[in-house]
């Protein structure tokens, strides 16, 4: 006895050490801080989103659904087998009588009028076994088989159709967190260039060379950078909150955004042909002709209700007082059956021409509003380039103006109001270019997706 309690407690004093060491040592815990995350390319943004987004994972779903509504239709080619337990007991004449009868215990004297009329209760087990096949079953099984299969490739569609509005959402979000490094790298560089003004001016005002108005607005002018500052700090935290969010990740995830904004510019074909390719390519648009072809199956299903129905129908079974004893008997036949009249039948086929009719008319407006979306994504992919253009004009025109407005504010040749409207204007600039390139880069990845061509990250980035 003392020697297992000897065992325990070294066993414990060894489990109790390797827990504080794990849970408790400072080495552990700098370690796990000391992981660097692991740069994060637009392309392997793109592939960790399609792993784990919620919504790839829904649709995924989705086709498991298909798949198991397509083994359910097919399950109407196999026989129902059915195998039953019934116990019963009473004193109903016809009860007994057939009771005895399937126990094969009727004899002479239960022929007797008191027996017939009055007979004591009687206690039955019925060990059954049921077989069931259906030989034509007015093509129903091939309806519904048909409208499984349609199922699976609208399944399809829709995972194609997520697939690129994720690819969509990431492109978006991974070079949002671009634009907020972009626009925090201007602001700091912003914040330099005000400071430097606040101690020139302010070494010119303790000269004698300016007023002390000079040094108040450089002085305000600085406090309002900080401001923007501020703000691009806390748009980079939003930017990568987003980002991953969209690759499925928790928000706070540490992540290393490599990449930039560069000039680059995109081929863009006529208006006209990207339209003809939407209606060739887009998932939506060939999932509501699968749902044409679906309630046309659904229209001939109900026509199909005019057929007869022939069943295969077979029975095995066992009677007796006990589960030990006992007689047995089996039945089989074939049935056919003719739906002479049916109210609902005539119902059936009208509700199901009325959704066939709503689906090819829901197929229209979807045509329209995809030609609406390409029209509107080629117009402002065609804005973004144009503003692009602009944009780049200004940065050099505003950088040659605020050189030359601070040459001429040394000078003494103007005031310190065109210096800080000349300042203001070049953050302007810097960040209005930050923002059309943005644009630029989202207008054209929002043209293949209205084109439906958004299907792989090397189609968007070639």
């Amino acid at each position: 006895m003392g020697s297992h309690c000897l065992i325990r407690k070294i066993l414990f004093f060894i489990f109790a050490t390797f827990c504080f060491q794990t849970v408790g040592s400072p080495y552990w815990v700098s370690l796990s801080h000391a992981e660097e995350p692991v740069p994060l390319t637009l392309s392997s943004a793109v592939d960790l989103a399609l792993k784990n987004n919620p919504l790839i994972r829904i649709t995924l779903s989705g086709r498991e659904i298909a798949d198991a509504q397509l083994r359910e239709a097919r399950a109407g080619w196999f026989p129902l087998l059915q195998f039953s337990e019934t116990f019963t007991r009473g004193n109903n004449p016809v009860f007994v009588f057939g009771s005895l009868l399937e126990q094969g215990q009727f004899g002479p004297q239960n022929f007797q009028i008191s027996a017939l009329n009055d007979p004591d209760p009687l206690s039955n087990f019925r060990t059954a076994v049921n077989l069931r096949q259906a030989l034509f079953d007015q093509l129903q099984t091939c309806t519904r088989v048909t409208q499984a299969r349609l199922g699976q490739q609208q399944a399809d569609l829709q995972k194609a159709m997520v697939e690129q509005q994720v690819r969509f959402e990431v492109i978006r979000a991974y070079y949002g967190t671009l634009v907020a490094h972009a626009k925090k790298g201007v602001a700091e560089e912003t914040i330099k260039m005000a400071e430097s003004d606040v101690k020139r001016t302010r070494d010119r005002f303790q000269s004698g060379l300016v007023v002390q108005s000079d040094l108040l607005a450089a002085e305000v002018q600085l406090g309002e950078f900080r401001q923007q500052q501020i703000d691009a700090e806390g748009d980079v935290a939003i930017a990568y909150a987003a980002l991953n969010t969209v690759l499925g990740l928790p928000v706070d995830t540490s992540q290393k955004v490599v990449g930039e904004l560069g000039d680059k510019r995109f081929e863009m074909t006529p208006k006209e042909e990207l339209i003809r390719l939407a209606l060739l390519h887009r998932p939506d648009y060939a999932r509501s002709g699968n749902s044409i072809q679906l309630n046309k199956e659904g229209v001939a299903g109900a026509k199909r209700e005019y057929l007869p129905r022939l069943d295969l129908f077979g029975n095995y079974g066992v009677s007796g007082e006990n589960l030990s004893s006992g007689s047995s008997d089996y039945t089989f036949g074939v049935s056919l059956t003719f739906n002479i009249f049916d109210a609902g039948r005539s119902a059936r086929i009208s509700k199901a021409r009325a959704a066939e009719s709503m689906a090819t008319a829901e197929q229209e407006h979807l045509a329209n509003q995809i030609r609406l979306e390409v029209v509107r994504a080629y117009q402002q992919h065609v804005s973004a380039r144009e503003r692009l253009g602009v944009a780049e004009q200004l940065i050099d025109q505003a950088t040659e103006t605020h050189r030359i407005i601070q040459n001429r504010y040394r000078e003494g040749l103007t005031t310190i109001t065109e210096v800080l409207r000349a300042e203001t204007a070049l953050v302007r600039s810097r960040l209005n270019l930050v923002a059309a390139r943005y644009d630029h880069y989202v207008s054209y990845a929002h043209v293949l997706l209205s084109v439906g061509k958004l299907t792989d990250i090397e189609s968007y980035l070639s």
